[in-house]
């Protein structure tokens, strides 16, 4: 079932809002028009399968109606093959009604800061995380989104030991936080001449961008030290010290960015991916409170799980979270992720209202 009351509500608040969005003085004031045709927009989905659910509620009566009352035997039979249509789109708009009206994530339109480390396999590893870093850049890119890397440890052979970049673009947090934890490649390695084939590791860790009202970080709790930039970037490269590193003491947290010239540009950097960083750790603190009451949900496990393995001989993917295989190994690499990421979804949201309905059959046998 679905609550009939709630979305009439909703639809109410949806006319009240044309209404006003209609009149001159709210059409002149531009804060005001503007947070209402943002409240309108959030909510239009709703409303319009709601409307459609309504319209097909009454068509169902309609031909239960002819069935029970009419004597004319192909009228009858018409009206029970568009009875069983209308039960079927009946049973299809609950179930997008309800996915609607889950809790929003309130990170889901945010910038993030996207972090690949690699992990067991040596040089291996960290040409893997650089193939992973290349997959989302491609990914952002055919998204229409901005990727910037803010700091990188590149190995001789081209590989990351570890890279951060900042990724700007509406719904990116909502998209890629099913990528953290651990990846598995199992191919043969450039650096492997027996062509034995090899299992190494790269970590994911998706962070999404937090205001500066969100995170209280007091002056005194910072260590701010200056360095030369290294690595690839340039002549300027070593000229100044315009690299920041900056530690919050309280925590141990090390943030370091040095992608710009300037010094004053790499701090401001630096001190967002550091906002993100202890925001994620309250968060985490406050998961472990309340990990015993709550199911886990995909997306949100330790990054000790292995959620990916992209296996080269077979030209295989394989995301043991919800056992979804695809060969086409090459074109996800090349960041043609979107498959992978609607079926993760779609696995999140069936979990998500699988526990809504628990809740509310266990909030009515508690009330009987």
């Amino acid at each position: 079932m679905i609550p009939m009351d709630k979305l009439s509500g909703i639809e109410e608040r949806y006319r009240e809002i044309e209404e006003e969005l209609a009149k001159p003085e709210v059409y002149s004031d531009y804060h005001k028009y503007s947070a209402l045709a943002k409240e309108k927009a959030e909510i239009e989905p709703i409303v319009e399968k709601f409307r459609r659910y309504k319209e097909v509620l009454g068509r169902i009566e309609e031909s239960k109606a002819i069935i029970e009352e009419e004597d004319d035997d192909e009228l009858v039979e018409l009206a029970k093959e568009e009875l069983k249509e209308l039960e079927d789109e009946k049973e299809r708009l609950e179930r997008e009604i309800k996915i609607l009206l889950l809790p929003k994530d309130p990170n889901d339109e945010k910038n993030i800061f996207l972090e690949i480390r690699a992990a067991a396999g040596g040089e291996e590893a960290a040409l893997f995380a650089a193939d992973l870093f290349r997959m989302y850049s491609r990914y952002a890119e055919r998204k229409g989104w901005k990727v910037q890397i803010l700091d990188a440890n590149v190995t001789g052979r081209g590989g990351f030991k570890e890279v951060i970049a900042l990724i700007e673009g509406k719904g990116a947090y909502s998209r890629l936080k099913y990528e953290v934890g651990v990846h598995r490649v199992q191919r043969v390695p450039e650096t492997e001449s027996g062509g034995r084939i090899h299992t190494s590791t790269a970590t994911v860790a998706v962070l999404p961008e937090v205001e500066e009202a969100e995170v209280e970080i007091r002056p005194e709790d910072l260590k701010i030290e200056v360095f030369r930039a290294s690595g690839p970037g340039g002549q300027h490269v070593n000229v100044t010290d315009s690299a920041v590193r900056i530690t919050h003491i309280p925590t141990g947290i090390v943030v370091q960015c040095q992608d710009e010239r300037s010094q004053h540009k790499n701090r401001e950097k630096a001190m967002r991916v550091l906002r993100a960083k202890l925001k994620e750790m309250m968060e985490r603190q406050r998961q472990e409170e309340i990990a015993q009451e709550r199911r886990k949900q995909v997306g949100t496990g330790e990054r000790s799980e292995k959620i990916r393995t992209y296996n080269f001989p077979q030209n295989r993917v394989t995301d043991h979270r919800i056992g979804l295989t695809l060969y086409r190994l090459e074109d996800i690499l090349d960041g043609d992720l979107d498959e992978i990421i609607d079926a993760l979804v779609a696995h999140d949201q069936a979990e998500r209202l699988k526990r809504m309905g628990e809740e509310e059959r266990g909030g009515k046998s508690g009330h009987s």
